[in-house]
Formats: C-alpha cells, sequence, structure tokens
C-alpha cells in the first residue's frame, strides 16, 4: 500500500510530490538501506536506564519481528552482567537479524566480546587530536597500531568487524582516510562515520561523506561498506542520517525513539518511514509494528515518548473536529502525512472547547436526533465545561510531580554525591586535581 498510495493521488492529479522529482533524486541514492539498530548500546546510556534480561530479550524479538537486519546487543568489556547478557542473548534464535556488539580497540575489549560468541564485532575509537590527547592519551601512530591489532585479533578469530571511528564529524578527512585504510586493510567490512556530538548540517554531512568515499582508494572501496551514526544534539540526526544516504551510505545507525545518551541519535521509525514513503528505498522493515515497538521500548525503559513525536507520538494522527469533519471524511490524507494504518496507527477524531456548536448540531442531525435549543446548550455546556473549570493551578502541580518523579527515576549520582557517599564509606578526603574540582562544581 505504502508504494502505491502516492502515486495513486499524482496520476489522478490530486497532489503534487515534489520527492519524487527526477532532478531532486540524488544520483548516488541506493535502491535499498540497512538498519543498524543501536537500542542495546545508546539507548541504555541514558542515565540509569535498565532492562533486565527478559525485557532486553523481548525488544530484540520484536526488533527482529519488524526486519530490523543488525542489532547491536550491547558492550560485554563493560561489566560481568554485561557479558553475561550478551552471552544469553546470543543463544536467542533470530529470523532476520544479525547481532553484534561493541569492543574498544583493545584485545581484552575484543576478547570479552568473542567470548560470548559473537560474530560480528564492532570496534569503535576516536582518532581526532582532541581525543588522542585527552581521552586515548597516545599518539597517533599508537592509536592506529592498537586499532591494526585489534581487527586483525577479531579476524583471526573468525569473527566479522565493523569499524566506528567516534567522532568522526570532528576529525580531518585525511586522518578519516588515514585510519579507514587501515581498518580496511586489516579487515574491517564496515567503515562508520560517527557525529558523536551531533554537530553536522545536512549539507555539512553530505559533503563529508561523499569526501570519504571518493577519498578511499578502490581498494578499500571493494572491501567495505560505508555507514553513519548521526547523534541529535541539534535535532538534526534524521536530517543527516538522510543526508548520508543520499551520498550512497547503505547502513545507517537508529534508535527506537531516538533514546541515548544526551538527545539521543537517530530515531528509528523516523528513518525508516522517511526512507520507506519520502525516497521509496527498500529498508526491508515492516512499518505497521515500528508503533508497538517504539510503545515497548517506552515502557521497558520507563521513558515515555513526547506526545508531539513524529510517526510514533500520541498527538500525530489525532484531530480535533471542527468545520473540516466532512472533508475528514472524505479523504483523510487532506489532514494527515500518509495513512496512518502504514505504521501501526489509527485517526483519531475527538470533540473539544474549538468545536462549534453548530457542527454539533449539525452532527446531531445527521445521526437523526432532534434536540432542543436548551438540550443544547447543556451538550454543549457539558462538553466544554471540564476544561473550562479545571484548576490550571493544580494541573499544572501534578504535572510537575510527575516531571520531578521522572527525573528522580533517571537521577544517577552526580560527581558531588558520588565524592560524598566515597568519604561517608571510607572516612577518608578525596584529593581531586583542580580541573576534577572545576568539573564537581559544575553539577
Amino acid at each position: 500500500m505504502r508504494k502505491t498510495i502516492f502515486k495513486k493521488l499524482e496520476a489522478k492529479g490530486l497532489i503534487a510530490n515534489y520527492n519524487r522529482l527526477r532532478k531532486n533524486l540524488p544520483p548516488k541514492l541506493p535502491k535499498k538501506v540497512f538498519i543498524w539498530d543501536e537500542t542495546f548500546r545508546e539507548g541504555l546510556k541514558a542515565p540509569t536506564v535498565f532492562l533486565t534480561y527478559v525485557e532486553q530479550v523481548k525488544l530484540a524479538k520484536l526488533m527482529d519481528d519488524t526486519g530490523i537486519p543488525i542489532i547491536n546487543v550491547g558492550f560485554p568489556a563493560l561489566s560481568e552482567a554485561d557479558k553475561n547478557n550478551v552471552k544469553r542473548i546470543v543463544n536467542e534464535s533470530f529470523k532476520n537479524a544479525t547481532l553484534t556488539a561493541s569492543a574498544q580497540a583493545t584485545k581484552e575489549s575484543v576478547e570479552a566480546c568473542l567470548e560470548c560468541r559473537i560474530k560480528e564485532v564492532t570496534i569503535e575509537t576516536p582518532f581526532n587530536g582532541l581525543n588522542l590527547k585527552y581521552r586515548l592519551k597516545m599518539t597517533q601512530q599508537q592509536a592506529l597500531a592498537k586499532i591494526v591489532e585489534s581487527i586483525e585479533y577479531a579476524r583471526k578469530n573468525k569473527a566479522k568487524v565493523n569499524f566506528t571511528l567516534m567522532d568522526g564529524a570532528r576529525t580531518p578527512i585525511d586522518e578519516i582516510l588515514k585510519v579507514f585504510e587501515a581498518a580496511a586493510a586489516a579487515g574491517a567490512a564496515r567503515l562508520v562515520i560517527a557525529d558523536s556530538v551531533g554537530f553536522l548540517r545536512p549539507l555539512s554531512t553530505r559533503y563529508l561523506m561523499s569526501h570519504i568515499r571518493d577519498g578511499l582508494s578502490e581498494e578499500a572501496k571493494q572491501k567495505t561498506e560505508l555507514s553513519v551514526h548521526c547523534h541529535n544534539d541539534f535535532g538534526l540526526a534524521t536530517a543527516n542520517t538522510l543526508a548520508a544516504v543520499e551520498e550512497g551510505i547503505t547502513y545507517v545507525h537508529t534508535c527506537v525513539a531516538g533514546f541515548g545518551e544526551r538527545s539521543g541519535i537517530a530515531p528509528f521509525e523516523e528513518v525508516a518511514t522517511a526512507l520507506e514513503l519520502l525516497y521509496n528505498i527498500d529498508t526491508g522493515v515492516d512499518l505497521g509494528r515500528v508503533y508497538r515497538l517504539a510503545q515497548s521500548a517506552g515502557k521497558a525503559l520507563a521513558l515515555p515518548l513526547q506526545f508531539h513525536k513524529p510517526i510514533v507520538g500520541d498527538g500525530i494522527f489525532t484531530h480535533e473536529v471542527d468545520q473540516e469533519l466532512e472533508e475528514m471524511k472524505a479523504h483523510p490524507l487532506l489532514f494527515e502525512p500518509f495513512p496512518p494504518q502504514i505504521v501501526g496507527r489509527e485517526t483519531t477524531l475527538f470533540i473539544g472547547k474549538n468545536t462549534a456548536q453548530t457542527l454539533i448540531q449539525q452532527l446531531l442531525e445527521n445521526a437523526g436526533i432532534r434536540a432542543s435549543p436548551r438540550q443544547m446548550d447543556e451538550l454543549f455546556r457539558r462538553i466544554k465545561g471540564p476544561q473550562e473549570s479545571l484548576d490550571k493551578g493544580e494541573s499544572q502541580m501534578t504535572f510537575y510531580e510527575v516531571k520531578k518523579l521522572m527525573k528522580d527515576l533517571q537521577k544517577g549520582y552526580s560527581m558531588w554525591d558520588f565524592w560524598r557517599l566515597v568519604e561517608q564509606i571510607t572516612r577518608q578526603k578525596p584529593k581531586l586535581k583542580e580541573e576534577n574540582k572545576k568539573i564537581d562544581n559544575s553539577y
């Protein structure tokens, strides 16, 4: 249905679809794009978010049923609990999805993945000067040697390897090409550029991805596929991901409902639906399942979905009845971007404070009901009464109480609280460096 609905409207001359104009279709646009889900890696980075093993398996199975081809199941080297969860989920059966797990660019971190019998390891590390100096504390040559060593170690143990360049969007192109060439030569099958702080614009994303694609050697191009991982700090994750696809990128990282650290990464449902409906690109995703998946993820992670969130928010297909009711009934696409059934939703109409009394009277007449003027006044009063008589101050207090409760549920220890706890338990006052004191004071 989703492939034909717009074509039918266009053929009848009812709408103009600028997305389908040939000159608006980028020449590098791929025919198929593969979704790479990072919910169990990125989504669990949100403060104090936690999934039981049962919840994780249930979500992974839903992702598999939805047609997501790659699922990152976590970071085994993070803790024994994480390693045990990955070990268990690897033993589950999946119809569509391939499982991968993340590792740092060290043999020890890769080994943790291999111990879980993961057959596809995603090695991630930064490479720009800022990260080399303050995070890795090593030279470029040392970092390159670690990357090559870890990839070769995974390959020797018969694991497929993906290489993610963290903070790649702020790394000079010549350094990106240098590390990507080395990763490809060592045996990496996919090369991922991560916009780790969501700093790119769509046009900047296209520029970067095109220069990487064109700058790689023919040998590296033949051995690898390019992928992108976009954070949402400026609200541009979906736009940047689509911009990368316009440059021919075929593997895109997403997270259900865009969950993740800080502002999260590109939301799965937005990227998949946009690719299918706006670009007519096959993703293999059953769009009819995306709403259920988002609702299940929100419940499991205890993170409510925004009311006005695209695709899966409660408000997108909800309309207050007004003078356009008959028009809405005649053709819902007058007021909706696509039939909600495509993503497992339905249109919801409601009578509210903006619904005119004349329209309510018309509704009754169409239903064969005759109401006296007095009855109409009473009906209208009852419809508008609850909203107008509602104590807004009380409702706002309830809202802030719920908001505070959610914040408390998601709050971990601030650095100040952490050191205070350490002092209480050890009876020793921490000796912090000056820069750490500044960080503590900022919390």
